[in-house]
C-alpha cells in the first residue's frame, strides 16, 4: 500500500508568528520573575541589565499580545468547544495511555490544547490591561494608587497562570510524538493525523479532493 503523503498543519507564516510568541513570552517571564522574586533578581539580566529589563518588558508584553491576537484571530473557530470534547475529557486517563478511544472524532485541535488556548488568551488580555495601568513612566501616573494596586496584583496572578498553562502547553508537545515537528516543519504524517486528530484529517483531505483539477 503506498504511503500517504504529509499533511501541512501549519505554513511558514504561522510558524514564525508562534515563534515570536515563545521568544516574546520567554523576555517577558523571566524577567518579570526577577521583578516578583527578590532572589531571582539576577534574571532581569536577560535584557543586560536590570534598568534595560524594567523598560524592555513591557514592550516585550506588548509584541506577544499583538503576535497572539493573530493567532487568535486565524484560529479562534477551531478552538470552540463541542460534544465530542466531553468524549476527550471523560477518557484522558486512556488518552494519557496512548490507548484508542472509542467515539473520539478530534478535529484540528483537541479539548486539552482548546483550554490552554482560551487560558492563554484570557491571561493576556489581563496582562495587557493590568500591565498599562502599572506601565511606568507612561500610564501610571493616570490611576489612583489602589487601582495599581489591584492592577499588581491581577497582573502577577495572570503572569502565573500564563506561565503554569505554557508549561502544560510545553510538556504536553513533548509527550506527543509529532507535535513539535509540525511546528518546526509545518508537516505531520498522515498516520499522526488520523490518530490524533481524525475528524481534521478528514476535512484536509476532503478539500484536496476537491482542489483537484
Amino acid at each position: 500500500m503506498r504511503k500517504e503523503k504529509p499533511i501541512q498543519r501549519y505554513n511558514a507564516l504561522e510558524r514564525m508568528n508562534h515563534w515570536v510568541v515563545a521568544f516574546c513570552f520567554i523576555l517577558a517571564a523571566i524577567s518579570g520573575l526577577g521583578f516578583f522574586f527578590p532572589s531571582f533578581n539576577w534574571l532581569m539580566n536577560i535584557f543586560g541589565t536590570p534598568q534595560l529589563a524594567r523598560i524592555l518588558h513591557p514592550f516585550a508584553g506588548v509584541i506577544m499580545f499583538a503576535a497572539f491576537m493573530i493567532m487568535f484571530l486565524r484560529y479562534w473557530k477551531y478552538n470552540l468547544f463541542n460534544r465530542n470534547d466531553l468524549v476527550w475529557a471523560k477518557n484522558i486517563h486512556r488518552i494519557t495511555l496512548n490507548e484508542e478511544v472509542e467515539g473520539d472524532d478530534t478535529g484540528r485541535y483537541n479539548f486539552g490544547q482548546k483550554c490552554v488556548f482560551w487560558v492563554a488568551i484570557i491571561s493576556l488580555v489581563l496582562l495587557l490591561a493590568s500591565g498599562i495601568v502599572i506601565w511606568r513612566p507612561y500610564f501610571a501616573h493616570a490611576f489612583p494608587i489602589p487601582l495599581i494596586r489591584l492592577a499588581l496584583l491581577v497582573h502577577s496572578l495572570a503572569a502565573v497562570g500564563l506561565i503554569i498553562t505554557i508549561m502544560v502547553h510545553i510538556y504536553a508537545a513533548l509527550w506527543i510524538k509529532g507535535t513539535i515537528t509540525a511546528m518546526v516543519e509545518g508537516t505531520v504524517p498522515a498516520a499522526w493525523a488520523k490518530k490524533h486528530h481524525p475528524r481534521w484529517y478528514r476535512e484536509v483531505r476532503e478539500k484536496q479532493q476537491e482542489d483537484k483539477p
